[in-house]
Formats: C-alpha cells, sequence, structure tokens
C-alpha cells in the first residue's frame, strides 16, 4: 500500500504514514461493526438455547438492536461519583477499549495480510493483553467504592494467573513452529499431520494445549463460566459497576474486542489460520480471510455455547484449575514437547 501511495507522488514517509493509517481503519472499523454484530449473535444464542426469542424487534430479526443500545448510551449522562478519582476514572475504559484494539495488529487475515508482521508477533500479543489488567484496576481503585474495588481484585488476580498457563501453553507451540511469527506460524501448520490436516490442533500431543488454551481463553476474557467478576449476588456488577453511558460502553466494547482476540488465536495458533481444515487443492479456491472469519465465528460460538450451559465456578475453584491444574500440566508438557522434538531431530 505505501508503494500505491508513492506512485501518486507522495514521499515515502507521507505514503508510509498514511497507508498504515488505512491499515488501522481496515481492521478496526470492521472489528467495531463486527463487536456490534456479535453482540447480537450472542444474545440470539442465549436465547435460543434457554427457548427465548432474543431481539427481535429493532430492525429485521431484530439486527439493529446494538445500534440501538448503542445509541442509548451515547444519549445518557455519565455519572461520575463524587469521591472517585475523575482522571483515572474516566481513563481506565479508554486503557481497556485501546488495548483490546491494539493486539489485532500482528493477526493475519491471509498470507501477508498483516498490519504489522513483525518477528516475535506471539510476544507482542502476550505483552498487550497483559496491558488489559491496568484498565481492571484502576477502574476498581478510582471508583472508590467497596464493589469495583473486590471486583478488581478479583478480575487482576484471575487474568495474571492464567496468563502464566497461557505463557506455558504457547511455548509448546513456538518449539513446534520454531517462530514467533505469527505468519510463520500458521505456514508450520499446513499438512502438519499425515500431509493432510492443516493445525496444530490435530497434533495429539498438542490437542490437549488447545483444550486448556481454550478453557484459559475464557478465564482470561472473563466470560463464563468464569465471570466471577461480575457475580450479581455478591459484587453488583463487579469494577463496572459506577460506570454510566459511553464509559460503560467502552467496557463493553473491549470485552468483547478480546473474546473475539481470543477467538482468532485459537484460529490462528491451532486451527491453521487462513488454511482450510485439509491440505486439499480444491479448498484453497476460498480465500484465506474466509477461512480465518469461520473459524473465529465458530470459536465465538462455542464461547456462547458455554456461556449458556455452563453454570458459575467458585472462585476458589477458579483458583485451582489455574494454579494446581494448568500449570503444572503446562509445565510438563513443555518438557513433552521440547523432548520430543529433540529425540526427533526437529532441532537439528
Amino acid at each position: 500500500m505505501t508503494a500505491f501511495f508513492q506512485g501518486l507522488g507522495l514521499p515515502y514517509e507521507w505514503a508510509w504514514a498514511i497507508s498504515t493509517i488505512c491499515g488501522i481503519l481496515l481492521i478496526a472499523l470492521p472489528l467495531m461493526l463486527g463487536v456490534a454484530m456479535i453482540i447480537y449473535a450472542d444474545r440470539k444464542i442465549w436465547a435460543a438455547m434457554a427457548l427465548r426469542r432474543g431481539p427481535n424487534v429493532v430492525g429485521p430479526f431484530g439486527l439493529l438492536q446494538s445500534f440501538a443500545d448503542g445509541l442509548k448510551v451515547m444519549l445518557q449522562e455519565t455519572i461520575i461519583p463524587s469521591a472517585a478519582n475523575k482522571g483515572l476514572f474516566l481513563i481506565a475504559p479508554i486503557i481497556t477499549f485501546t488495548v483490546a484494539l491494539m493486539a489485532w495488529a500482528v493477526i493475519p487475515f491471509n498470507s501477508g495480510a498483516i498490519l504489522a508482521n513483525i518477528n516475535v508477533g506471539l510476544l507482542y500479543v502476550l505483552a498487550i493483553s497483559s496491558l488489559g489488567v491496568y484498565g481492571t484496576i484502576i477502574a476498581g481503585w478510582s471508583s472508590n467504592s467497596k464493589y469495583p474495588f473486590f471486583s478488581a481484585m478479583r478480575a487482576s488476580a484471575q487474568m495474571i494467573s492464567y496468563e502464566v498457563s497461557i505463557g506455558f501453553i504457547l511455548i509448546c507451540v513456538v518449539l513446534w513452529s520454531g517462530s514467533f511469527n505469527m505468519n510463520e506460524i500458521v505456514k508450520a501448520q499446513q499438512g502438519h499431520v499425515l500431509g493432510l490436516f492443516n493445525g496444530f490442533v490435530f497434533n495429539p500431543l498438542l490437542f490437549p494445549m488447545w483444550v486448556m488454551f481454550l478453557i484459559s481463553g475464557m478465564a482470561e476474557t472473563q466470560r463464563a463460566p468464569f465471570d466471577l467478576t461480575e457475580a450479581e449476588s455478591e459484587l453488583v456488577a463487579g469494577y463496572q459497576t459506577e460506570y454510566s453511558s459511553m464509559a460503560f460502553a467502552l467496557y463493553w466494547l473491549g470485552e468483547y474486542a478480546n473474546v473475539l482476540l481470543m477467538c482468532a488465536l485459537n484460529a490462528t495458533l491451532f486451527w491453521g489460520g487462513w488454511l482450510p481444515p485439509l491440505d486439499i487443492p480444491v479448498l484453497y479456491l476460498v480465500p484465506g480471510v474466509v477461512w480465518v472469519l469461520l473459524k473465529i465465528l465458530f470459536f465465538f460460538f462455542i464461547f456462547s455455547w458455554v456461556k449458556a450451559t455452563v453454570p458459575r465456578y467458585r472462585y476458589d475453584q477458579l483458583m485451582r484449575l489455574g494454579w494446581k491444574v494448568f500449570l503444572p500440566v503446562s509445565l510438563l508438557w513443555v518438557f513433552l514437547v521440547s523432548g520430543y522434538l529433540m529425540l526427533t531431530g526437529h532441532f537439528s
């Protein structure tokens, strides 16, 4: 794209800046529209599983319900508690929303179709996603209210706990692919099993890691059954209790953007990204971006399915699963995978 703008007579610096902005908008704008529609899909899936109708009045089939909700929060007044730290109170949702968008910079939608094709793309995702805890903890502290503060403590402990096991799970992926680059990780999955299946998930050694990554992703994004930060009977609405209007909407959008990011990471790291499930030439006629979107939607359906059917964990169960099950198992799996790769000469 930079070359295109240079061809219009612009100097390299301007061409690079404009092409970068265009690339950001090409990701951010469809993502925002996707978040609005995915909220609608989430509500329809829950409704179907509970034998209810869900949104069906605003627009055809209720498709405009999310936009009506967005307009409603825009027209509401932003109320700031008198005892709150005003600056931190307002900046917390901005941090959450911004961080949720920044991680998409290294998600590949096709071979080379990536905003920032950096060699440490996976480390970038881990670094950016870990910053999300600041938006949560700042919101709870700046509200100067007990319930948001307790919820922020829960959320920060939960996110940090599961990031540890996610890190060990991703080490297994890096060892097998031999790269931190997201493009290279996807390419390493082509014909990975029997020269026929595209995806690390079809590897018996890496399949348990995908299951743990999927569950850890739900805990990391505070989705049910791990939504202890919003336990209504205990903490009202969690660290968002004192928020209203667009400040609350930014948390809502950031949460769903993070959920979609976890779905994209599942698709990219374990299910072959833009590659079709089978390494058959006719399947490559389907554009890679279509495969990525189909896989993201599939994982989002799993997230909604779990939320609609699985009861909420107790907090001690949540932490026990992270520290006493996922952490030791993922650490053991790093030794198993690295030992297998050394025995088979993978590192030679």
